[in-house]
């Protein structure tokens, strides 16, 4: 993900943009996030590095890095100020490791650098490892290397072996797509960088189980123009484990109930629908405390959909895309069970209609696909602070949820 403020300089205008994707295991538990800031010049072409540094130390200075990474560490791409120690770290409870990139590994005193900050006991991450000479000397001092996955396989194969065989980690950078996420498995890369849900994932053509239909009959009720209240009373109430999930997020902390609710219906009425179609969404994914980062996602994606699209159906349309990805159902399946409108249906299959552009320009956002966002009509700066704005609240969300999941 990325937010995006205008600056001037010259004759030209353009926009930093602060670029945030998950880091994860390969069963898809999330590590950590990798956080950079990248200028685009007011055609949506990135400036070179040194020719704007000051705005992205000024930019990168404004971040609240707790809500970017939550529980997890958080990978930041260095400037020469952050480097060289011209501009003091900011830490994080869970974690910070430095990234350096190519333009900081050629310095004359890039070994000198980070030994001294190895020294000083911070966790370092080599970037765009390509084994010149100058990133080989400082594989002694880094944790990490991240190796792009868009490169031929046999040149990554050597990469990683190279790392593999320094005691050195390596994470596959640009594993957007089901090829290059097998291909980096295959080799063995350790982690991997790229949005949380592929675009075009496989499908399992599994039947559901009894407890997936209940949740996707809920999310048919609360996908409606005019919502059953009385319907989805019924339905809640029918399912124990949904109504004892429901009881226990309207008791949690987060409510600040002065008086415990006993009653599904009033639990109901009180969370909303929105919160009911998060949490039967979280039922489906099998939320847990250990998989706040996949709710997180999911949840962040609904929103900015509904944002942008103006809607509360942009909600539905982004849930239920991200959980079509995580689960590997197809758009096909999802929008039978669910009897959704044809609006969101075609968002869903085609990403068409009134809801499909918006998630479009989500799904690129998400793949830090500047171009695409553009293709889709909106502005990247708008996507990119919609998108910035939902991550403190769904992570909110995704924790109440998860822990609900366990009552």
């Amino acid at each position: 993900m990325s937010v995006l403020h205008d600056f001037s300089y010259g004759r030209q205008v353009g926009s930093v943009t602060i670029q945030r994707q998950p880091i994860v295991h390969p069963d898809r538990s999330v590590f950590g996030y990798a956080v950079r800031a990248q200028v685009l010049d007011s055609s949506g072409v990135p400036e070179p590095d040194d020719r704007v540094e000051n705005l992205v130390d000024a930019e990168l200075g404004q971040l609240d890095l707790e809500t970017l990474a939550g529980d997890r560490p958080l990978v930041l791409r260095a400037t020469a100020g952050i480097f060289t120690g011209a501009i003091p770290l900011t830490r994080t409870g869970s974690g910070l490791l430095l990234e350096i990139p190519l333009t900081l590994a050629v310095r004359d005193d890039a070994v000198v650098r980070a030994s001294t900050l190895r020294g000083a006991g911070q966790h370092l991450v080599l970037g765009d490892y390509s084994g010149t000479a100058s990133q080989d000397a400082l594989l002694p001092y880094v944790d990490h290397v991240k190796i792009d996955t868009a490169r031929g396989a046999d040149r990554i194969a050597t990469l990683v072996e190279r790392a593999h065989n320094v005691g050195v980690g390596v994470i596959g950078e640009r594993a957007d797509t089901r090829e290059r996420i097998r291909l980096a498995r295959e080799i063995g890369m350790d982690l991997l960088q790229g949005p949380m849900f592929e675009r075009n994932h496989e499908t399992t053509g599994r039947s559901f189980n009894a407890g997936e239909l209940q949740c996707l009959e809920l999310m048919q009720l609360l996908s409606a123009d005019a919502i059953d209240q009385a319907a989805v009373v019924r339905m809640v109430g029918s399912d124990p484990e949904l109504a004892i999930r429901v009881l226990h997020l309207v008791n949690s902390s987060t409510y600040g109930m002065r008086r415990r609710v006993d009653s599904v219906h009033q639990a109901v009425v009180l969370v909303g629908p929105q919160q009911l179609a998060a949490l039967a969404m979280a039922s489906l994914i099998d939320a847990r405390p250990t998989t706040v980062g996949a709710l997180w996602a999911v949840l962040t994606r609904a929103q900015t959909v509904r944002a942008l699209a103006g809607s509360d159906a942009g909600y539905t349309v982004g849930l239920l895309s991200a959980v079509a990805a995580q689960q590997h159902y197809s758009a096909d399946d999802l929008v039978s069970r669910t009897g959704v409108s044809d609006d969101i249906a075609q968002a869903l299959r085609t990403g068409t209609g009134p809801y499909g552009p918006a998630l479009s320009a989500v799904l690129a956002h998400e793949e830090n696909d500047v171009e695409a966002v553009l293709a889709t009509g909106f502005e990247p700066f708008d996507v990119a602070h919609t998108y910035l704005a939902a991550v403190p609240e769904a992570l909110a969300t995704a924790s109440a949820l998860a822990i609900s999941s366990r009552g």
